[in-house]
């Protein structure tokens, strides 16, 4: 069966929700088997951070050996190499990537579980097969099989009824997903029709102020309007970014509820051909409301100085058509006619100061300021792709992969400093693999005959630490809630008992 598929926002093949999918599998790819929970052996060395990064640094030491199918080059020799060469990304995941804070995010403990083991791993290797139902105990059994099959990237999907690897064995009908993130995708190539600084897969930090403004007015919705509380956003390493919403009451969504949250977040509507594309009832509902106040903040500085989207005269026929009353728009195209040089500041100007003629007899005050309110959330709300949110099964991929156009890192933002981020800084996988090269280890003891070298973890030799670091407070939140709501379950079922056998009492 061939594969369904969409396309995140780097164009690469995410979606791949037909319900029974063929794993596709060239001749030449490393066939992956299944390995039991060895739980003991597993919790002897997983739970302490330095000694993990220290035994990851081992292995890497056992890959220049030989251990595996491929071996590591030393650094220096791949420092010319094309970011998605096979060399520089086995260098990466087996020195650089946070495999333990990987698990412990989606195990939503420490000791391994289903959450975790009926997880759904999906490969894409090298020589372009693509590997479904992938899944491992824990995070070591998962990093041994990325090692030994090293794909280009690799996706995360749903936590299944049962282990994914085993679903041709269940009985038929009862293997499905159970839970997943909830999870938004904001593209600029969505944003083509509005921004003027660069259109495809071309960004600069000009466009990338509509990412900017999105994670603004999407966070503070789900976690005003929805009481989310644990979302992650991730640089999809080239132009967009995606969230996470971690939440238990997210992750048990059905596809129904998050219809309906994509719905809720949904205003901009309409193709790159259609008319005025945000048509909003009045009064405007409160997410709206608070929306506005932050967007037209930013639309002055990031869309009429930025973007400049009405200067030509071709340019300005989208703002006309965007405004009510033939006869002041008329005036509006008369004005914008006699002047040659009138930025899209001025010609916003232009539309109180032409109003207040009185040019237009039937334009009502009220009627303007909704139109000018509306076309501001056109050019400055979130464009969200919403069949990315409305689906259990959709796959999406993982942070801290790299991207093989750009060669970044899909690292962690922090949307409390959302406006300071820049994807320009984003480490790329041959900087830190150069970082680590170049890295001047201390020595402890230095001038006396015990001098030895101090062991640091990769991680802390390069540029990639900060967002490491704000993965796991990240993740270390969540499982704190987790354990919370854990402690408290057994209270609350007590009290639900309780309160029942009160009722029953006459």
């Amino acid at each position: 069966m061939a594969p369904h598929s969409t396309t995140d926002n780097d164009g690469d093949d995410v979606m791949r929700d037909t319900d029974e999918m063929q794993v596709d599998e060239k001749p030449d790819a490393p066939a992956v088997k299944s390995e039991p929970v060895a739980v003991k052996d597993e919790l002897e060395h997983m739970f302490d951070d330095e000694d993990d990064d220290l035994m990851i640094d081992d292995e890497v030491n056992d890959f220049k050996n030989g251990f595996g199918k491929t071996s590591a080059a030393p650094i220096s020799d791949i420092l010319s190499a094309s970011p998605s060469d096979p060399e520089v990304m086995l260098q990466f995941y087996a020195r650089l990537f946070p495999w333990r804070q990987l698990f412990r995010w989606l195990n939503h403990a420490e000791i391994p579980s289903t959450d975790f083991a009926n997880r759904e791993f999906a490969f894409t290797l090298h020589n372009e097969a693509y590997l479904r139902y992938q899944c491992y105990p824990t995070f070591e059994t998962l990093r041994r099989d990325v090692l030994k099959l090293n794909p280009s990237r690799f996706e995360i999907g749903p936590v299944y009824s049962a282990r994914p690897r085993d679903r041709k064995q269940v009985p038929k009908g009862s293997f499905k997903p159970l839970e997943k993130e909830l999870v938004f995708d904001i593209d600029l190539t969505d944003y083509d029709e509005i921004r003027t600084c660069c259109s495809k897969t071309s960004i600069c930090i000009k466009c990338w102020q509509f990412v900017t403004m999105a994670i603004k007015v999407i966070d503070v919705a789900l976690r005003d309007d929805f009481g989310f509380q644990h979302i992650m956003w991730v640089y999809s390493g080239r132009r967009g970014a995606h969230a996470w919403v971690c939440d238990r009451k997210a992750r048990k969504l059905d596809d129904g509820k998050r219809r309906a949250i994509a719905a809720y977040l949904e205003v901009v509507r309409g193709s790159a051909q259609s008319g005025k594309k945000v048509n909003l009832d009045r009064p405007l509902h409160p997410h709206i409301q608070r929306s506005r106040g932050i967007l037209e903040r930013d639309f002055e500085k990031n869309i009429l100085e930025d973007q400049d989207p009405f200067r030509t005269e071709e340019q300005s026929k989208r703002l006309l058509q965007l405004l009510p009353d033939q006869q002041f728009r008329g005036a509006l195209r008369e004005k914008w006619s006699s002047t040659t040089e009138r930025s899209s500041s001025d010609k916003w100007r232009d539309i109180d100061d032409v109003a207040k003629t009185g040019v237009a007899k039937d334009l009502k005050t009220r009627q303007l300021l909704e139109h000018k309110q509306d076309i501001i959330l056109e050019y400055t709300y979130p464009r969200l792709d919403a069949e990315v949110s409305k689906h259990l099964n959709h796959l999406l991929k993982s942070p801290f992969v790299v991207h093989p156009g750009t060669g970044k890192v899909c690292v962690p933002i922090d949307p409390a400093k959302a406006e300071d981020f820049n994807p320009d800084d984003v480490p790329t996988v041959l900087q830190l693999l150069k970082e680590i090269d170049q890295w001047k280890n201390p020595v402890k003891g230095e001038g006396d005959d015990t001098a030895a070298p101090v062991r640091v973890p990769d991680i802390d030799k390069t540029s990639l630490k900060p967002y490491h670091d704000f993965f796991g407070r990240f993740v270390q939140r969540l499982l704190n809630a987790e354990r919370q709501a854990a402690e408290l379950k057994p209270k609350v079922e007590q009290g639900v008992k309780i309160k029942k056998e009160e009722d029953m009492e006459f």
